[in-house]
């Protein structure tokens, strides 16, 4: 039976032309269906570490790590193997965010690698010639016209630059050499096929052919060589990203994106050869005794995420037992509060002025944490900052995602979330990769009753994401955890749970992951369904929550420096993530 995950329709207001979200709100809906649970066990290693999100990308970059790499140069290793491996979440087709410690300089980078809209995008790209958005979901996700400018390969180059010790052709090898002789198909791939995730796939070429040869998805267990993947790699090996950016495959990615069979975009040549990575100042807030940072605008992931944990200071998440009613209350509340903020105002900074400074202002989140009782609070409405007039966004958000971890054998720690947007991205093809469809984590309308809204489609803007690398550290600001996720807007919760459990409750990284989830994207209370949290459900809708129970299906991946000078590191249960140290390797 095919499983549309996305197969639902706006509904469009006859008074004011401008759409109104589903029943389910857009930001409710998950980019990739969960396809099973597998006990995983939290690796040791003394000197370097690696948790990604299949095997083979971590043990590509374990062996970078082996040969003297940096953190650096495991990141390009692991990502050019997820291109390969895991293609429905990440690829050299999509962009990302990357945080970045300096453990010779003690010192943070964040790396803004996200996608940009064409130069010849304009505010009504997602709207029909009468002003109204798409029919359907899938009308705007699918083929050219949500191709934004990939950024990973420049975010990658300029890390490795910076902070690599390895020649950069080298970092390449292993991929190269798995696309020519083939990699070993995985289940959830098959699964995700199966259930024909992305339509799209079975409309384009090559895609259609690559992942449905013969009409049929890819078998788990089977080996599927990627020869145009290789040339791509091989070019890119010994020309740099300038080899991505300019002449043959610059002109190739414009050109699919451009005579796409399915909407075709906008994109241009031009597009890629001028995209510039940026380096960006982290965002922090103190919670407790530590210091907690992540990515600044255009994220929303890592704002939003310091603003729950600015609200849940002010509550006893330590004293409550863990995934308690009460626990799980107060956190589904500061999600309420500070989602309201996000849908409201975080943007693309160079275009749009974001009130971080206000936004994680202690006494703001005081008096945010006052609106807080003992019964769901419904919607919540969005702070008011002086000078900051946005409505709200209207973006569809269906990042198909990656996170990975890295930490070498010098200190240095690198976490990087990767996406291509939805599950197969937008199913344009070209290279042996797939292209994104980040265009459509902008609004789809850019303003709503006069009032534009922060998110909104702008040439060369880059839309927002809730991808939430993140980095803690102690009271000496010495690191000790790194971590992420995959999961749409959903990333955002599944991090500050996780972050709740190392910091409050105590656990180890392993077991902070695998804890039942909990998240509220200030609508519905969502219940991990086939875990002990279900148990919470009727006791949430005592205190006037709605509950729905499904699957959430993160994809957590982190690292843990330990005060014995060892790393701990734990891959999610609910894909199919390994992780690689110096023990294990």
């Amino acid at each position: 039976m095919r499983y549309f995950i996305l197969a639902t329709l706006f509904t469009v207001s006859a008074c004011s032309g401008v759409a109104s979200p589903p029943s389910t709100s857009p930001t409710n809906y998950d980019p990739e269906a969960a396809t099973g649970f597998t006990q995983k066990t939290g690796v040791h290693a003394h000197k370097y570490m690696v948790s990604a999100a299949t095997p083979a990308a971590a043990q590509a970059g374990a062996d970078i790590l082996a040969r003297g790499g940096s953190a650096a140069d495991a990141a390009v290793a692991v990502q050019a193997m997820l291109t390969l491996t895991e293609p429905q979440s990440s690829g050299i087709g999509g962009g990302g965010f990357i945080l970045y410690w300096d453990a010779a300089k003690q010192q943070l980078y964040t790396i803004d690698a996200r996608e940009t809209a064409p130069q010849a995008a304009t505010a009504d790209l997602f709207l029909d010639e009468v002003g109204n958005p798409p029919a359907s979901f899938m009308n705007a996700v699918t083929g050219g016209r949500s191709v934004g400018t990939p950024g990973a390969l420049r975010g990658l180059e300029l890390v490795q630059q910076r902070w690599g010790r390895l020649p950069w052709s080298m970092l390449f090898e292993s991929t190269i050499a798995k696309a020519e002789e083939g990699f070993v198909v995985s289940p959830r791939l098959q699964q995700l096929l199966e259930i024909e995730m992305s339509p799209g796939l079975l409309q384009l070429s090559p895609a259609k052919e690559y992942f449905y040869p013969n009409g049929i998805p890819l078998q788990a267990g089977t080996v599927k060589k990627n020869p145009e993947l290789a040339q791509t790699l091989k070019a890119i090996a010994q020309g740099g990203a300038d080899a991505f950016y300019h002449g043959e495959l610059a002109e190739a990615i414009a050109q699919s994106v451009q005579q796409s069979a399915l909407n075709p975009g906008r994109l241009q040549a031009s597009d890629l050869a001028q995209y510039q990575a940026i380096i960006r100042e982290p965002v922090c807030i103190e919670y407790r005794v530590y210091n907690i940072c992540g990515m600044p605008p255009p994220s929303s992931g890592g704002l939003t995420i310091l603003q729950m944990l600015g609200i849940l200071e002010h509550f006893p998440m330590a004293e409550l037992e863990i995934n308690s009613a009460q626990a799980i209350h107060y956190f589904t509340q500061a999600s309420r509060l500070a989602f309201a903020d996000r849908n409201r105002y975080i943007g693309d900074p160079a275009f749009t002025d974001v009130p971080v400074t206000e936004m994680l202002d202690k006494a703001y989140l005081a008096s945010r944490a006052a609106l807080i009782t003992d019964q769901d609070m419904g919607t919540a409405t969005p702070g008011k900052f002086v000078a900051y007039a946005y409505a709200d966004d209207q973006a569809l958000e269906l990042p198909s995602t990656t996170h990975f971890s890295i930490v070498d054998s010098t200190g240095n720690i690198l976490a990087m979330t990767s996406s291509i947007e939805m599950g197969f991205g937008s199913a344009v093809m070209v290279g042996g990769f797939l292209l994104n469809n980040q265009l459509t984590d902008f609004s789809l309308v850019p303003e709503v009753d006069g009032v534009p809204v922060a998110n909104r489609v702008e040439p060369g803007k880059r839309p927002r994401s809730s991808m939430a690398p993140v980095i803690v550290f102690n009271e000496q600001g010495e690191p000790i955890h790194a971590l992420g996720s995959p999961g749409g807007a959903r990333i955002i919760n599944y991090v500050a749970q996780t972050l709740i459990g190392l910091l409050d409750w105590e656990l180890d990284m392993q077991a902070a992951i695998d804890l039942p989830h909990v998240t509220n994207l200030n609508g519905a209370t969502a219940l991990e369904q086939g875990t002990t949290i279900e148990d919470l459900a009727d006791a949430l809708k005592q205190r006037g929550h709605t509950v729905n129970i499904q699957d959430l299906n993160s994809g957590l991946h982190g690292i843990s420096l330990l005060p014995d000078g060892k790393l701990f590191g734990g891959a999610d249960p609910r894909r199919e993530g390994h992780v690689v140290g110096d023990q294990n390797h």
